[in-house]
């Protein structure tokens, strides 16, 4: 949504152009002790290759507006700054995976990348990673930010008040994350983590809108952003430590084509490679339906209208695509 803002962001650029870091957290980029990665430093080696887009509304305390609509599924894809973004609207998610599995290394493992163009101007997104595509784990962000009064549509942030929160850097330097703070977490695997979730923060510091950190301090970001490009705008997820998968093996393995999507009755699915494939079928909540073993046919007739995603697996390799009943 920002290049709807650049007026109004510039004045508030020469506003607080003269604030000084207040909190105990690193400052935005170009001051001493900032975190930020920048999309062209050498420790990145990846960047997701597939992304699953959930929208989320452009503003949730009124729904007639509808729901976000600026970018697609593989503008969160590659490198930053070449696709564009996605914007994920109140409460939206995205749903990253890449060629390979990001490992609990020294230091960052992954950052992620938003497009906030001056630093101030900030939207936040939790970040939860997966080692098996349906149990996510959320690292703990704290958000120090006052919540005396509401931070509105074209208010500005202090990094230093915020952790753990994708969002925190202005465009093209990542967010960093370290895999080594959920260390020890049952049903993760550090060393495996095949799946990156990021969900918008819905600003609101109002019930039933706001949404709490890890420390059940409330979130006030800018907000309401009721517009087509409203909410958290993911650019990118680059990963630092991180072992590819045998590229042969894992498309032989899993080009996997489903047909027809959205559909009322039967997904059909053609595979490439002779294999027993395993499957789950989940809602939007991560809870299984039903599972067995995949077919050429799933029925789902039976499904109501909505969004689900199957979860296929063969050997020691994981899919997951998103299917739309109707």
């Amino acid at each position: 949504m920002k290049r709807l803002l650049l007026i109004l962001i510039f004045f508030n650029l020469l506003f607080f152009s003269t604030i000084f870091a207040q909190g105990p957290y690193p400052p935005p980029v170009g001051q001493a002790g900032s975190t930020a990665i920048y999309k062209d430093s050498s420790i990145i080696v990846s960047w997701a290759t597939n992304a699953i887009i959930e929208r989320g509304w452009q503003d949730i305390s009124d729904t007639s507006l509808g729901k976000v609509t600026a970018g697609n599924d593989t503008s969160a894809t590659g490198k930053s700054g070449v696709n564009g973004v996605v914007s994920l609207g109140d409460g939206g998610f995205a749903i990253l995976t890449f060629d390979g599995k990001i490992q609990d290394g020294v230091g960052a493992d992954f950052a992620v990348f938003e497009n906030s163009f001056n630093g101030l101007f900030l939207e936040l997104a939790f970040v939860e990673v997966s080692s098996d595509g349906v149990n996510f784990f959320r690292f703990d962000a704290v958000s120090l930010t006052d919540t005396t009064a509401q931070i509105g549509t074209f208010g500005n942030l202090d990094a230093t008040n915020l952790n753990n929160f994708a969002g925190k850097y202005i465009a093209q330097y990542g967010t960093p994350f370290d895999l080594n703070e959920l260390a020890g977490t049952p049903g993760l695997d550090v060393n495996n983590i095949t799946h990156i979730k990021i969900i918008d923060v819905v600003g609101s510091i109002t019930e039933p809108f706001y949404t709490i950190d890890s420390q059940n301090n409330i979130v006030n970001e800018p907000w309401s952003t009721p517009f087509p490009t409203g909410g958290f705008d993911l650019d990118a997820v680059g990963v630092i430590n991180f072992t590819l998968t045998s590229i042969k093996d894992f498309k032989t393995a899993f080009n996997i084509k489903s047909y027809p999507n959205p559909a009322q009755h039967s997904i059909y699915f053609d595979f490439a490679a002779s294999s027993n494939y395993s499957y789950q079928l989940l809602n939007l909540n991560g809870e299984v339906l039903f599972n067995g073993i995949l077919t050429n046919k799933l029925d789902i007739s039976h499904l109501k209208a909505g969004i689900y995603f199957i979860k296929i697996q063969s050997d020691n390799n994981t899919i997951v695509k998103k299917i739309i009943k109707q």
